[in-house]
């Protein structure tokens, strides 16, 4: 058996070397899926049943995709495969075909498109409502419905059966007329969004048949890692991209759907075994590898209460016997961020790294007072918020694309590098902390109104807050603690109490 298979386990393998036609592989928390991923890719180059420069293989962070090529490079075939965001992909391919499908120069990229919407907005008279949150609000609607596949004409169709397209309460009439004047105003400037090269490319392969040919043609085995996070758009460009190719494997978990507000859903990953039926190969990798026993039945629970845990893994621990589960109430938000950061304190004196240490927020807001605790403790901290890339200016992306993502993989390498150096305390967002995990995890705020969040009842709403608490808890390693406060301060009336989650 190839060496590069040594040391998978029994489902690992059998993903690993079902090498042709359409493979689904459900990855719980910590089942090793990157290993799994990249060791398969590895073993079919090096052994000749795939020709290694007509790999793809996709995700959806520059994380991600950065982690990817460390690993193929490391078992041999990095320099061939091709590892790369949707959006990298997409651009690369689009600007190898642009010269071919059409006569205008290549778009300016533009990563935060405020100012665009903002003259949209001007466009269409909105002159009094051209506030910070008016804008993002609606520049975020705009996001949603071009990942969506809502195109302005369909704004009221949408919002008549939805929520949606009602950014900062504003009519679905007037968002549509905002949505079509912030595409005219692009189209002037000669610029395009991060959208727009998925837009752009699907045009492509769907209307000139040369250009698309010559793209599927370089695409001979495609791998979609974190499938349970895919939009309309992607799912769209990657049935595009392998036209009549059955060689697609996708990985995913839909207990990590994290992301619906921006359009991400799993229903693509649950229903991939109609839509490409017959498969090769469906897998589920089940064993935990990270987390302690305690930890990963805690998990379980979380997702057992679910009235969809049909859908979920029930994931085992590979460990041996670790700690129980420490669950603590605080009287107020200041005296459990002392308690927290105490816990620490207590840790790294008994000779624990606080960069092994993280303390999950629900939201940005709460982080500050975990901070403060921590200086008063002495203990170094980095903050990991919710919030969108950094932006490139305005570098040309057809050209420097390359240099970007170069950047930031050096700059998250360098900020990891850092906080273990210096000893740093990760506070995080929840959803920032997807992906990531720590010997040491403490969760806070467990109670109703934060986890979950607000007083939404919607039963969709409620699934994604208990996916997140699965995230949160599947973070930790060896030990996890939990804890909420009673109330904010211990003066006002309003008492808090356990998430539903954990009761």
């Amino acid at each position: 058996m190839d060496a590069l298979l040594d040391g998978l386990d029994e489902a690992q393998l059998a993903a690993a070397t079902t090498l042709d036609g359409p493979v689904r592989i459900i990855a719980g928390a910590g089942a090793g899926k990157t290993r799994t991923v990249t060791r398969r890719i590895a073993h079919a180059c090096t052994s000749g049943a795939w020709d290694a420069s007509r790999v793809l293989a996709v995700t959806f962070s520059v994380k991600a995709a950065a982690e990817m090529r460390v690993r193929l490079s490391s078992l041999g075939v990095g320099d061939q495969v091709r590892a790369a965001t949707f959006h990298s992909a997409a651009l690369h391919q689009l600007r190898r075909v642009w010269l071919d499908v059409c006569d205008a120069p290549f778009p300016r990229l533009i990563e935060d498109s405020h100012d665009t919407t903002v003259r949209a907005m001007r466009r269409v008279g909105l002159i009094d409502e051209l506030d910070d949150v008016t804008v993002g609000a609606v520049r975020d609607e705009i996001n949603w419905a071009k990942i969506s596949l809502v195109a302005p004409s369909e704004v009221q169709r949408v919002a008549a059966a939805s929520e949606r397209c009602r950014p900062a309460g504003m009519e679905p009439a007037r968002f549509a007329n905002v949505y079509e004047a912030y595409e005219l105003e692009k189209t002037a400037c000669g610029e395009m969004d991060f959208d727009d090269i998925l837009l752009m490319m699907c045009h492509v392969l769907s209307d000139f048949e040369e250009a698309a040919a010559q793209v599927r043609h370089s695409i001979g085995w495609l791998t979609v890692d974190e499938y349970q996070d895919v939009s309309p758009l992607q799912h769209r460009l990657m049935r595009l991209w392998l036209g009549d190719n059955r060689n697609v494997c996708v990985v995913g978990d839909p207990a990590q759907t994290i992301y619906s507000f921006a359009g991400a859903s799993s229903y693509d990953l649950l229903a991939f075994a109609d839509e490409f039926k017959p498969l090769a190969a469906d897998i589920s990798l089940d064993t935990d590898y990270r987390s302690s026993p305690q930890i990963v039945r805690y998990a379980n629970k979380v997702l057992a209460a679910s009235p969809v845990r049909h859908e979920y893994l029930r994931l085992q621990s590979a460990r041996q016997n670790g700690q129980r589960i420490a669950r603590t109430v605080y009287d107020t938000d200041a005296e459990e961020a002392r308690g927290v950061a105490l816990r620490i304190a207590r840790l790294v004196q008994a000779g624990e790294d606080p960069a092994d240490c993280a303390i999950l927020t629900r939201i940005n807001a709460q982080q500050a007072i975990y901070c403060s605790a921590l200086r008063a403790q002495g203990l170094h901290y980095r903050v990991r918020g919710d919030s969108s890339p950094a932006p490139m200016a305005d570098l040309d992306a057809a050209q420097n694309i390359a240099m970007v993502e170069m950047l930031r993989q050096r700059s998250q390498a360098e900020d990891n590098a850092t906080a273990r150096k210096l000893g740093r305390v990760t506070v995080s967002t929840i959803h920032a902390a997807k992906g990531l995990e720590f010997k040491h995890v403490f969760v806070i705020g467990c109670s109703e109104g934060l986890i979950p969040y607000g007083s939404s009842q919607d039963h969709d709403a409620l699934e994604e807050e208990r996916r997140l608490m699965y995230v949160a808890i599947t973070r930790a390693e060896t030990t996890l603690h939990m804890s909420y406060a009673r109330s904010k301060d211990g003066i006002g009336a309003q008492r808090r109490f356990l998430s539903r989650f954990l009761s």
